[in-house]
């Protein structure tokens, strides 16, 4: 992951490029490590891959969202169970002429004449909830899935509709020339085989449900509705002709009960009484690692801001930083009181020392909004 060039320098637009210029600029690269122009050329091979990950990744509204904010690794992972180096290293190149056929269409796309032992099984999507302390500390979880595996054995014939190659192919001609497409046959689900006889339990394509049960290496400092991909753990291709899907892992904050997230920053509300404020005190506070005691100061205002430095969520991107947690003050002023309670405090109100004398020093309430937003 730490070796992948930014998306946007490899096709050579800025950051604010339009989806038209960022076609264009697609189309430009793929004529020219185009697989046919380059055979047997691997730097070619891997800069055309690239390409086509920078620009799906670009086009793709939520993708792209994901890859502004956290980087490579927000998209595939980080390799470490996730993505597995992650993009479209691991695909066969006919997957990416299929994907992105509006762009290879009036560029031939490529012939083949045997079937699409490239093609790539259906990916499977689940929702992982995840506590704030998991997300702080990151977790090793196992998990039970149903994925459809291609059954050995089976009797398979030659498709009719596609002849064996997987792959039906449509030629127009326009006034620009002739535009081909290839699209999957949908007779065969692209595998170019048809299975003969199904065997109880199994599908037409081959491919039976099967439990089980794998172990998902979460990273710390992962965010609500990001999507981890686990490669090769969707389901099989039809007829087992070609690699399986992926499984889709998107997380789901459970809610605390007392902490708030901010980025990687948390946040604690913290109540503390008229007296204790006063006269200082020390008080136990719940944090993502256990409670801790702190110290209240004499004379603490409502709405200071304490930080607890690297007590928060750790950056996804940078494993050498992590946010703090930051405790909000908040004075307490009780609703009722006693008889002897409001004498007493009736003294105090006539004593100078509880007359409000705010020094030009001290942050006034947005001053302090904005410290807690600029985190």
């Amino acid at each position: 992951m730490a070796n992948k060039r930014d998306y946007y320098e490899v096709l050579g637009v800025s950051r604010s490029a339009t989806p038209d210029e960022l076609k264009k600029a697609y189309r430009k690269l793929a004529i020219q490590y185009h697989p046919d122009k380059n055979p047997g050329n691997k730097e070619a091979e891997e800069k055309f891959k690239e390409a086509a990950e920078a620009y799906e990744v670009l086009t793709d509204p939520n993708k792209k969202s994901k890859y502004d904010t956290y980087g490579h690794q927000a998209v595939y992972g980080d390799g470490g169970g996730f993505g597995g180096g992650g993009g479209f290293s691991g695909m066969n190149m006919d997957d990416i002429f299929e994907q992105f056929s509006d762009i290879f269409g009036g560029m031939g796309g490529r012939q083949s004449s045997r079937p699409s032992s490239g093609m790539k099984g259906s990916n499977l999507r689940i929702t992982l909830k995840l506590t704030l302390e998991e997300i702080a500390q990151g977790i090793e979880k196992k998990i039970k899935i149903t994925r459809m595996v291609a059954v050995n054995g089976l009797q398979f014939s030659t498709c009719k509709v596609c002849k064996g190659t997987g792959k039906i192919r449509k030629a127009v001609n326009t006034m620009l020339g002739q535009m081909v497409t290839e699209t999957h046959c949908q007779n065969c689900q692209g595998a170019g085989k048809k299975l003969e006889n199904v065997p109880p339990g199994v599908e037409k394509n081959g491919l039976k449900a099967q439990e089980e049960v794998i172990t998902l290496n979460i990273p710390g400092g992962v965010t609500e509705g990001m999507q981890l991909s686990h490669q090769g753990k969707g389901n099989d291709a039809p007829a087992g002709m070609g690699i399986p899907g992926d499984l889709i892992i998107a997380i789901e904050e459970v809610p605390h009960d007392t902490l708030k997230r901010q980025n990687t920053d948390i946040y604690y509300e913290l109540h503390i009484n008229f007296a204790d404020a006063v006269l200082g005190t020390s008080v136990e506070i719940p944090t993502i690692e256990g409670n801790v005691r702190i110290k209240i100061e004499q004379g603490t205002q409502s709405g200071k801001l304490l930080r607890l430095k690297s007590k928060g969520i750790p950056d996804l991107n940078d494993r050498r930083y992590r946010g703090d947690q930051i405790i909000v003050v908040s004075v307490w002023t009780p609703l009722f009181l006693t008889k002897e309670e409001k004498e007493m405090v009736e003294k105090l109100q006539k004593s100078p020392n509880f007359r409000p004398n705010v020094s030009k020093s001290d942050k006034n309430f947005f001053d302090r909004i904005k410290d807690i937003w600029k985190n």
